[in-house]
């Protein structure tokens, strides 16, 4: 093995090592999840020798420059003011989500009107119509870090991918959707879930064991596992090559809402109409713990990058930030008047945003529960939120048929 070039990652903070073997051009990372603006570079550097063989004495001056870029960025003050910019009108019917390419120059809708739309960012200029879909477009994803293909999943029953640049339809798959950058992973009404390859169309295996419908869908970081999580109560592990069950998660009392890995895929967290969150090992499908305290339903919940905290979304007008390392709920974000069904961590990991049915979404600071920011202007509920790469805008999409761009 050679070492060509390093890559740096910002968010979550990490060094891409690409190198050669057999002849291949080949990426590896080094994550470093628990860098903090007070790590000892020196001490980080080491310890990054005596794991990485490709990290030899020769380079690690390169290394801890580096680690001295990703704790500058870290220790970046975080100041937006997250300004309404202009609204679009994006669709002739209500949004169901939005999405950015890792750039942030560019970014989807999927909507009621059975269409995706790709927009430019800076202009607002709309780019291309992804039309075919038969019923309602409801999930969308960039097929990021590359960006050069779009995946959509309809209530038509199909996800589609399409090139990002020309709109072309490149392959109609049966199910909801989940993608990584070689396959796509579809859930269906059927109770299975199916793996598709990205570049040929066709299915590579199927996975059964459900036994209601299969809704939420995630793959984890390096793409070799797939968790589902479905209306029959229960989470499943997959693993990708084979199409083994690995293990079945069992505990919640209600429909999965939805499933997502953290960064380093050694846990995975789960939302249910059953009130409660869960955390669980994903090597031995243990629940670590129950988060609990909300009154309704739980409508989504996420990791912030690192890995370090989780939030949840409920029907009871309140999210939570609980700590990974203790369960503690860290702080309860109070001020939405309706349920709030949407919730993600800026890149940084110091901000939350909430997108609620009262027509606002909120900007929250994690570590104090503090609002921020009310987003007003929309007319109608709030489906979808998200941040760009870089944490400095924000999309929201209504049932207004609109979304707004926040700087």
């Amino acid at each position: 093995m050679r070492l060509k070039r390093f890559l740096i990652r910002y968010y979550p903070p990490g060094i891409i090592l690409e190198y050669e073997k057999g002849g291949h051009l080949r990426t590896k990372s080094i994550d470093l999840l628990d860098l903090t603006p007070e790590t000892n570079p020196d001490e980080l550097v080491v310890d990054i020798m005596h794991s990485e063989p490709l990290i030899t004495e020769a380079r690690a001056e390169q290394v801890k420059q580096l680690i001295l870029r990703l704790q500058q960025k870290q220790g970046q003050e975080v100041h937006h003011r997250f300004c309404f910019c202009k609204e679009l009108k994006a669709h002739i019917l209500p949004l169901t989500n939005v999405a950015f390419d890792k750039s942030g120059s560019r970014f989807i809708t999927g909507s009621y009107d059975r269409t995706c739309r790709i927009w430019d960012t800076a202009s607002g200029t709309e780019l291309r119509v992804l039309e075919g879909h038969k019923n309602v477009v409801y999930a969308i994803a960039f097929n990021n870090p590359y960006g050069d293909k779009i995946a959509t999943g309809s209530f038509d029953k199909t996800c589609k991918l399409w090139c990002a640049d020309t709109g072309r339809c490149f392959h109609t798959f049966r199910g909801h959707m989940a993608e990584i950058s070689t396959l796509v992973a579809t859930g269906s009404m059927d109770s299975t879930a199916k793996l598709w390859d990205v570049e040929s169309g066709r299915e590579v295996v199927t996975l059964s064991g459900h036994t209601a419908e299969v809704l939420s869908l995630c793959f984890n970081t390096v793409g070799d596992q797939l968790v589902t999580g479905s209306f029959d109560h229960t989470v499943a592990i997959w693993d990708v090559a084979t199409g083994r069950l690995v293990h079945t998660l069992i505990g919640h009392m209600g429909e999965i809402c939805n499933v997502q890995f953290n960064w380093d895929s050694s846990l995975i967290l789960t939302g249910s109409i059953d009130k409660s969150g869960k955390l669980w090992d994903a090597a031995s499908g243990k629940c670590v713990v129950t988060l609990v305290g909300h009154k309704e339903d739980v409508l989504d919940v996420c990791f912030d990058l690192s890995g370090q905290l989780i939030a949840t979304a409920s029907a009871d007008g309140t999210a939570k930030v609980f700590s990974v390392a203790t369960h503690q709920c860290l702080v309860t974000l109070v001020g939405h008047d309706g349920e709030i069904s949407k919730i993600c961590f800026s890149p940084q990991g110091t901000r939350v945003l909430t997108a609620s049915s009262d027509k606002t979404a909120r900007l929250w600071d994690a570590k104090s529960g503090a609002c921020l920011r009310v987003l007003e202007g929309h007319t109608d509920e709030i489906f979808s939120c998200v941040f760009n790469y870089e944490g400095d805008t924000i999309i929201t999409g209504s049932k207004d048929n609109t979304c707004r761009i926040w700087y």
